[in-house]
């Protein structure tokens, strides 16, 4: 359902950015009615909204439970942020090409509603792959860094050494 909405509101920006487009014609732009870094600007928006286009297309080709089953539930919540995040910032530029200004909007609320959650699964990921306490190495690590010589083991490092006594010049 979300990749449906994001495509639609993808469709709608990128409409709006292609009759803007056509609307600055040479004319315009020769007058500096418009300035001509704009023109660029759109021509990389409409570009990246096409590798979005695409990329939509490409998720939207597995079916959603399908593709929740092959995931982890972490990677389930992971994927459902990214999908809600994703929509409602093309829903913030989408407000934006229509001259509503996206910070008074309820949209900015969501979004860091959603930032919020975000930190969270991070959190829990993160908890996931800290290190794990290894108790059999722990145990070897404490017992020999509190050694104690036995018995047998201290009598041979109490008596000196035999061997050759060196002389003394």
């Amino acid at each position: 359902m979300v990749f449906w909405l994001c495509r639609d509101l993808m469709k709608r920006i990128i409409s709006f950015v292609s009759s803007f487009q056509m609307e600055m014609s040479e004319d315009d732009i020769n007058t500096e009615e418009y300035p001509t870094e704009i023109h660029d600007y759109l021509a990389a928006f409409e570009k990246s909204l096409g590798s979005v286009d695409e990329m939509l297309k490409t998720m939207m080709s597995v079916s959603r439970s399908e593709l929740l089953q092959k995931l982890e539930p972490l990677e389930q919540a992971k994927l459902d942020l990214v999908s809600v995040y994703t929509l409602n910032s093309m829903f913030w530029v989408y407000l934006a090409t229509q001259g509503i200004n996206p910070k008074e909007h309820p949209v900015k609320q969501e979004l860091e509603r959603i930032r919020t959650y975000m930190n969270k699964v991070k959190e829990i990921a993160d908890k996931k792959k800290a290190s794990k306490l290894d108790k059999v190495a722990a145990s070897r690590f404490v017992r020999n860094a509190l050694w104690e010589p036995n018995a047998e083991n201290e009598h041979t490092s109490k008596t000196p050494a035999k061997g050759k006594k060196r002389k003394m010049d």
